[in-house]
């Protein structure tokens, strides 16, 4: 193939993957980072190390618009995946998290919009978009939350409700993604994603939760647990994922315009620490310490992806059980993670 994709955020834990991913399948591959997540360091000395022939990498900040017009330069497809993302990060530095994560993707489309034949833009957006959902009730369990109504999931209906700045900063990129393909003809993908875990993430207390917790549990160190561990997410490994975006990179012609919930869908969930502590203990050989915190403004006591539209549209579906995705991804974490490793 003589396609070249630009990925934003290329050495962090989903841009790593992806990147080695299309370079298998024949793509060139133009990496874009700034480097400024920790652990994006060794994914872009991973990177480096395959020492192959069709990747470039190039270091730059998605905040400065004459780099971001440099790096889009003769690319078919951009995988905008640069942002903060912790919406911690998000309360204590709003005009950091707006630059980065609204003015980053508003650099990203100028850039496409000022081309002849503008890029397909698939940007990664958040199940955030869509606020704390409390509109919908929910009943409680002896490990978990569940829908009052029994429903599949969230899909994209449900209105719009941005909580903390880093709902906000996501949701306006996700809004201007779709507006730019409506208002300038700049195609672009909207994918408001669920929980992603797999190799080369080095999760921490804000961001990664699925990491932070075997990365904790592996290296026999405390837990806290915010809220009360029956918040219910679905889980998507990274494999699928790269699966999807091949698929969209492929023939996108049905997905420009829209947006689509992305996760593990109804039938890969679970508690994030009532039901997930029993499937990792399998595999330390210590009790874990625990604790727990206050909830987190804005936490969603449940949130399930309806994944239906993007099965529809793409014919797409997840492959990778929870049980197997986790023990995948403990035995990586096992062999590369450096409090882990040797």
């Amino acid at each position: 193939m003589n396609d070249t994709v630009l990925i934003t955020g290329g050495c962090g834990f989903i841009g790593s993957n992806l990147a080695a991913y299309l370079l298998a399948q024949g793509v060139r591959v133009r990496v874009f980072d700034s480097l400024a997540r920790p652990g994006s360091e060794r994914n872009a000395a991973w990177l480096a190390s395959l020492n192959h022939p069709q990747l470039e990498m190039v270091q730059g900040d998605v905040r400065d618009g004459a780099a971001v017009a440099a790096a889009l330069a003769g690319v078919q497809t951009v995988v905008h995946l640069a942002a903060q993302v912790a919406v911690t990060h998000s309360v204590e530095q709003p005009r950091y998290d707006f630059e980065v994560n609204a003015l980053g993707t508003l650099n990203v489309l100028e850039a496409a919009r000022s081309m002849p034949t503008p890029p397909l833009i698939i940007y990664t957006s958040t199940n955030k978009v869509y606020g704390d959902t409390r509109q919908i009730v929910i009943e409680e369990t002896d490990t978990r939350y569940i829908y009052a109504d029994r429903r599949a999931g969230i899909d994209e209906n449900l209105p719009l409700d941005f909580h903390s700045p880093y709902g906000c900063s996501k949701g306006s990129a996700d809004q201007y993604v779709l507006d730019y393909a409506r208002i300038y003809g700049v195609p672009g993908v909207v994918l408001r994603m669920s929980c992603i875990y797999g190799p080369h993430q080095f999760g921490n207390e804000d961001q990664g939760w699925v990491a932070h917790f075997l990365i904790r549990a592996l290296a026999a160190r405390p837990i806290t647990i915010y809220g009360n561990g029956k918040q219910v997410r679905d889980l998507l490994y990274v494999d699928d994922l790269l699966r999807l975006f091949w698929m969209i990179h492929r023939n996108p012609t049905a997905a420009v315009g829209h947006a689509f919930n992305i996760g593990g869908g109804a039938e890969r969930t679970i508690s994030i620490w009532r039901e997930f502590a029993p499937l990792i203990a399998q595999y330390t050989h210590t009790e874990l310490s625990v604790s727990y915190g206050e909830w987190r403004p804005g936490d969603q006591r449940v949130y399930i992806s309806d994944i239906g539209k993007a099965q529809a549209v793409f014919g797409w579906q997840p492959q990778v059980s929870i049980a197997d995705g986790v023990q995948r991804m403990q035995a990586w974490l096992r062999a590369h993670h450096p409090d882990l490793a040797g």
